[in-house]
């Protein structure tokens, strides 16, 4: 009921004279089977009678020239001009061999075609599946009740059968190989933007790092998933930043934010993981660690930052870093936590800065 609802309501594209490049290649391939379908046939309606049939050849011109003008035709017209022609081949088909013959299933490719039409309401295809219904039925009832213009023996019942059969199984496996495809196309490039707009949304354009967002994401994550396993969270600031800002520039700034988070990256392995809080500010994630375990990692840390060499326009410099951390009590909100951590960190910046307090 959800799949039937959600047909009802889907939304249709405003109707262009380009046709979509799935659609048109399934359509030229329809045309190209028909007409050979329709050659094929004619073929041997004259091998076995004998005599040329003037609405066959018609038809088969027709198609043939809706196939060689296809480009030169709005997508409204190719549809139209195809979906007539074989109405009136399947009319035509089962008016002059009969029902048997199974000239009627050739309607099924317009419904295919219909309800793949993204351009195509929900009211048009309602009307085309009730249109051919109907269609069928009066045929069917038109069989019955009358006899066939040509009397085939069964070798050449069983001949259009065949036809009839490979041309729609044809049709519609080809069909269906150039809409699912399309489909899956559609769904993989979706679901690929939709993970890039997601890792977007979640790093941190300057230094590729995870931004707050990720970083929360990501401890929910844990949390829920290992509620009884130990964490630390720690919050890292750069000491006196504004006057690297001052002194050198932002552009060096951005320098100094860049190359401590490629300094973070190098150093973290799988041990933790790593974000730009905010600012100057980084918040380290310290998955399965006790608060004495997460101190060390963080105190390597931070002598490391001290000891890394920056260099900017022929400038030289160095920083600190002053880090706090707070480790999991399996019962407070996480912004409770990391609110602990970023308080421990004002303690390191009024004790002198360049330290990790815990």
């Amino acid at each position: 009921m959800k799949y039937l609802i959600d047909f009802f309501h889907q939304k249709v594209p405003k109707t262009v004279t380009e046709m979509p490049e799935y659609f048109k290649s399934a359509l030229v391939i329809n045309e190209e089977l028909m007409s050979f379908y329709f050659l094929l046939s004619l073929l041997v309606f004259i091998w076995k009678n004998q005599r040329f049939e003037i609405i066959p050849i018609i038809l088969l011109v027709l198609m043939t020239a809706c196939l060689a003008y296809h480009s030169k035709m709005s997508m409204r017209a190719n549809i139209i001009t195809f979906t007539l022609l074989v109405l009136i081949w399947t009319g035509y088909y089962v008016y002059a061999f009969g029902w048997a013959c199974g000239g009627q299933h050739m309607l099924l490719p317009l419904l295919v075609l219909s309800f793949f039409n993204i351009y195509n309401s929900p009211r048009k295809k309602l009307g085309m599946l009730v249109g051919l219904l109907i269609f069928r039925m009066v045929l069917f009832d038109y069989s019955i009740h009358h006899i066939s213009l040509y009397q085939l023996d069964s070798t050449t019942n069983i001949i259009f059968q065949t036809i009839n059969s490979i041309t729609l199984f044809l049709i519609l496996a080809i069909d269906f190989i150039i809409f699912g495809s399309s489909i899956q196309d559609t769904e993989r490039e979706l679901r690929l933007n939709n993970q890039e707009l997601h890792k977007e949304a979640d790093t941190d354009p300057l230094t590729g790092l995870a931004n707050r967002r990720g970083m929360l994401d990501m401890i929910t994550f844990y949390r829920e998933v290992s509620p009884d396993m130990p964490f630390c969270v720690a919050i890292g600031d750069i000491d006196y930043f504004k006057k690297v800002n001052d002194t050198y520039g932002h552009n060096c700034g951005d320098y100094t934010l860049k190359e401590l988070a490629r300094l973070f990256r190098e150093r973290s392995e799988t041990k933790y993981e790593t974000c730009r809080w905010g600012g100057e500010e980084f918040c380290f994630f310290l998955p399965n660690q006790n608060l004495d375990q997460a101190w060390n990692e963080m105190f390597d840390l931070c002598e490391a930052v001290r000891k890394m060499k920056l260099s900017f326009e022929g400038n030289d410099f160095s920083i600190t870093i002053t880090i706090g951390i707070e480790e999991n009590d399996f019962h407070s909100p996480i912004e409770t936590i990391l609110d602990k951590a970023d308080k421990k960190l004002y303690m390191g910046k009024v004790a002198g800065r360049n330290r990790v307090v815990m």
